[in-house]
């Protein structure tokens, strides 16, 4: 659990026991946003799919918001821890690092494509926070990754433009999300990840401006650059 989310009032069971119930009531808890929806998302629900008590689930949580909360609590951590070992895992160069960034993102919606949406819906100010640490979390690991191939960018200011390509992939990640039931582009979550790193990657070595020469930046001042972003 984040430290957003302790900071609310929840606090992670220490036994192992109790982590292996409160993992079953998440797992249970998504169950059923992904079959019945939000408007049949409610602790008794839960309480079913998971073979326990409500009050087993009271006293472990205030209500059903907190519930939604540690869902996606939980969710977007599996993106952040995903997004960073698939980064730290990926060969140098923006190819390698864009494939591995896309591709994490992928996988992440993938498994969880049905709840997504529902979890979208149901954001208050708190979750979308969370949302958006997350988010500005998996942006910066990709900028400080992609240090190790800035002198592949041709664009005039390398840094911002990688920090253009990160905010374009990741808010096509969460259209796609949020519309996928509506507006579907018939593509698989790999196909849209190898398409989306593809463009990004066509930005990133295009020039810029017409009549605008590239601008090569030291690759230390680059470095240094994408720390301080």
């Amino acid at each position: 659990m984040s430290q957003q989310f302790t900071e609310q009032g929840f606090r992670p069971p220490q036994q192992e026991r109790s982590r292996a119930s409160l993992r079953k009531v998440l797992a249970s808890a998504e169950h059923v946003l992904a079959d019945r929806g939000l408007e049949e998302f409610t602790i008794a629900a839960v309480a079913e799919q998971a073979g326990m008590s409500v009050g087993t689930i009271y006293r472990r949580f205030a209500g059903k918001d907190q519930l939604l909360y540690a869902v996606k609590d939980q969710l977007l951590g599996q993106l952040e821890a995903d997004v960073g070992a698939a980064l730290r895992c990926s060969p140098p160069g923006l190819r390698e690092i864009f494939g591995a960034f896309t591709q994490a993102l992928a996988r992440t919606f993938a498994q969880h494509d049905r709840i997504f949406p529902e979890l979208l819906d149901a954001q208050r100010s708190d979750g979308r926070d969370r949302g958006l640490e997350a988010l500005s979390a998996i942006q910066q690991a990709l900028v400080e990754a992609a240090a190790s191939g800035i002198e592949e960018i041709h664009r005039p200011d390398p840094v911002p433009a990688v920090r253009m390509a990160a905010r374009t992939i990741i808010g096509s990640c969460v259209h796609r999300a949020a519309t996928c039931r509506f507006w579907s582009d018939d593509l698989s979550w790999t196909t849209w990840a190898t398409e989306t790193a593809e463009m990004a990657l066509a930005y990133l070595t295009s020039p810029g401006s017409p009549g605008e020469p590239p601008r090569k930046t030291p690759k230390g001042r680059a470095e240094h650059d994408v720390h301080q972003a």
